[in-house]
């Protein structure tokens, strides 16, 4: 019998606990979880893809069944050469079904893959990689709301933007 292979995608930028916290229940679900890191292109990043990858991979180090792996182009392409049966897709409430409902038709379409919506827990639906973010930016302490390593490679990495504009 195959495996049941489901694939986590974002861009991740940050990876948050609220992150972490649906690729652990999607395990629960199917054999193996892929988080693909992607590009959204709409958002400029603050992090590199590289090293999205490597502090999601750094995250999940204890989760037997999960990997990491960057996603160079459209879900559905990497869903087929995976062989996932599923995306999964964590929500935090009405907004975030309403922008991912057709973006998971979408993906059927393409390439007949279901989409699982997880819901979030209650504790952390305030956490949006946005959100660390813009904390992060104002000073405020970020350490709660992402893994360990998370807070540092953001606090780096705007310091580095500050340095560009100035």
């Amino acid at each position: 019998m195959s495996s049941r292979i489901a694939v986590c995608p974002g861009s991740y930028d940050p990876v948050t606990l609220g992150h972490l916290d649906i690729v652990r229940r999607a395990r629960t679900l199917f054999d193996e979880v892929v988080v693909g890191i992607g590009i959204n292109a709409t958002k400029a990043p603050l992090l590199e893809a590289e090293e999205r990858v490597q502090l999601f991979t750094d995250a999940v180090a204890d989760l037997d069944g999960v990997r990491v792996v960057r996603m160079p182009g459209l879900l559905a392409d990497l869903c087929d050469e995976l062989g996932a049966r599923a995306i999964v897709k964590g929500l935090r409430g009405g907004a975030d079904y309403d922008a991912e409902q057709p973006m998971a038709l979408m993906n059927r379409h393409l390439s007949g893959v279901e989409t699982v919506f997880v819901t979030g827990a209650p504790e952390l639906a305030h956490v949006s990689s946005t959100m660390v973010k813009d904390v992060a930016r104002h000073g405020g302490d970020i350490t709660d709301l992402v893994p360990p390593a998370v807070s540092a490679a953001v606090h780096a990495a705007l310091a580095h933007e500050k340095k560009d504009l100035s």
